[in-house]
């Protein structure tokens, strides 16, 4: 069996260093969960609604501006609140990075990082082939659909509303689409549901392209090639320019619009490549690995 990636951190750096970006994520997945649970469950009504659009104490609404887009394309003027939490929404992730909703937000992640981890452990090696630009196209068609038919039909469908639903008003049939998502990204292809096709996923990409928190791969001179940083990455096409690009006059910025902010290259490498950065990063460097 190989060496499971982060080990030699976990030894040369400790447990806590070599799992802290993950631990944070998975409390503050966890918290977001438990916020919108705490009403009706303890009625202590911290977060009122779900991911799509919510209340902040009894105040601040917070809108998903896919949803808004998605409301306009059909047909359906919002109302003045909900345009205001989607801006509310939109300037938080453009100023920490769009696509931290998919890490340290969607409750999804939690299902599609554990069938990565399982996949890992089984060693499985098969991989069914997406192009991972085919979210975009997704999402091009959650946008036209409820133009044609004036219906927001993604929402029927949508893995991250079904599992907010659920979680609020019982599962039902969604338990059957999250078991899906999560055996298709076990045994077809490799992070297949999050890294390939998940529309949500590609706004926030688009999203990313101004982000003031990054990852640099700042220590890139110490790196070793001991390849854990690519084995725990949800998009690992993106390390390629940042880690080896040094001689093709490639930054150290991880800055394509497709890295979450999850900071798992930065827990598991022992060399200590990764760091946080904090800057904009106005235009994203091109990946030519985008598959």
């Amino acid at each position: 069996m190989s060496r499971y990636p982060g080990e030699e951190a976990r030894i040369k750096l400790g447990w806590w260093r070599s799992h802290r970006f993950l631990l944070l994520r998975r409390l503050s997945q966890l918290s977001v969960l438990g916020l919108f649970l705490l009403g009706p469950l303890a009625g202590i009504w911290i977060l009122k609604g779900n991911l799509s659009s919510s209340l902040l104490l009894e105040t601040m609404p917070l809108t998903d501006p896919l949803t808004l887009l998605q409301s306009l394309a059909a047909g359906h003027w919002p109302l003045t609140t909900l345009w205001l939490g989607a801006a509310i929404v939109l300037a938080g992730y453009w100023l920490v990075g769009g696509r931290v909703f998919c890490s340290w937000v969607c409750p999804v992640n939690l299902i599609t990082d554990a069938a990565a981890w399982l996949r890992g452990r089984l060693g499985l090696k098969g991989n069914g082939q997406f192009s991972r630009a085919t979210r975009y196209w997704l999402l091009a068609m959650v946008l036209v659909v409820p133009a044609v038919v004036g219906v927001m039909a993604w929402e029927l469908v949508n893995p991250v509303s079904l599992a907010m639903r659920g979680l609020l008003f019982g599962m039902g049939a969604g338990w059957a689409l999250l078991a899906a998502l999560f055996l298709f990204d076990l045994f077809v292809v490799e992070r297949g549901w999050c890294g390939h096709l998940c529309p949500v996923g590609a706004f926030y990409a688009l999203v990313n392209r101004v982000g003031f928190i990054k990852i640099s791969a700042k220590g890139r001179e110490r790196c070793n090639n001991c390849m854990d940083c690519y084995a725990v990455c949800p998009e690992r096409p993106i390390l390629r320019g940042p880690v080896h690009g040094a001689k093709r006059g490639h930054g150290p910025l991880i800055a394509a619009q497709e890295c979450t902010n999850c900071g798992r290259c930065i827990d598991v490498c022992a060399e200590q490549v990764f760091e946080i950065t904090v800057g904009f990063a106005v235009k994203a460097e091109k990946t030519s690995e985008n598959k």
